[in-house]
């Protein structure tokens, strides 16, 4: 049995990382993305935590979220990887664990780093040279927070929403945060790795 969480602060942004076994694949097709992002829907909302950010790859995940309860985010880790893993080794016919046993979290310091990660986390796929830029790929919030795209997932978060006074100039700004190189993850000094909390 796992430790619980005990670096969760209701209201304070976590940089999420969550991979493979052994840096195995956890994606296999579109169904599974699909899949995936409708039960992260569910156990966000049940979890009460705001997703800011997302970006799945073929062997990790990464998420920018907010609690809003203390263990929300390791409930939805928990719920989550349990649901998904399930459905992977019925789908597919496999058995054995699917993800390593802890994941990641960072606490992200809101006023230097949440836009910083939000933009490390959405990158990846170019990072990775799967696309050559963010808009290309299907499986991140890139879409809906620099283009505008309906994303029922995503909570805009207070400081990105203070990019601008409407939706138009909040994603022109934002997109203009994607003209440069792209950056080394964000806030590597302060990365802290959690345990998942247990039942």
């Amino acid at each position: 049995m796992l430790s619980p969480v005990r670096s969760e602060i209701p209201g304070h942004p976590l940089h999420v990382i969550q991979r493979g076994r052994l840096r195995a694949a956890c994606f296999f097709g579109e169904d599974d993305c699909i899949a995936y992002l409708g039960w992260l829907a569910e156990y966000a909302a049940r979890c009460a935590c705001s997703i800011h950010a997302y970006v799945l790859m073929g062997n990790h995940v990464h998420l920018l979220l907010t609690p809003s309860r203390a263990g929300g985010v390791a409930g939805l880790m928990r719920s989550l990887g349990e649901r998904y893993a399930a459905y992977v080794d019925a789908s597919r016919h496999r058995d054995g664990p699917l993800w390593e046993d802890r994941y990641e979290a960072i606490p992200v310091h809101v006023g230097r780093y949440l836009l910083s990660t939000m933009r490390y986390v959405e990158l990846n796929p170019v990072r990775a040279r799967l696309v050559a830029r963010p808009g290309q790929y299907r499986w991140s919030s890139f879409r809906a927070n620099a283009l505008g795209q309906d994303d029922m997932l995503l909570t805009p978060h207070a400081h990105y929403c203070a990019l601008g006074r409407d939706a138009e100039s909040r994603q022109a700004s934002y997109r203009a945060l994607f003209r440069d190189p792209a950056p080394a993850a964000p806030a590597r000094r302060a990365k802290a790795r959690i345990q998942a909390d247990s039942p």
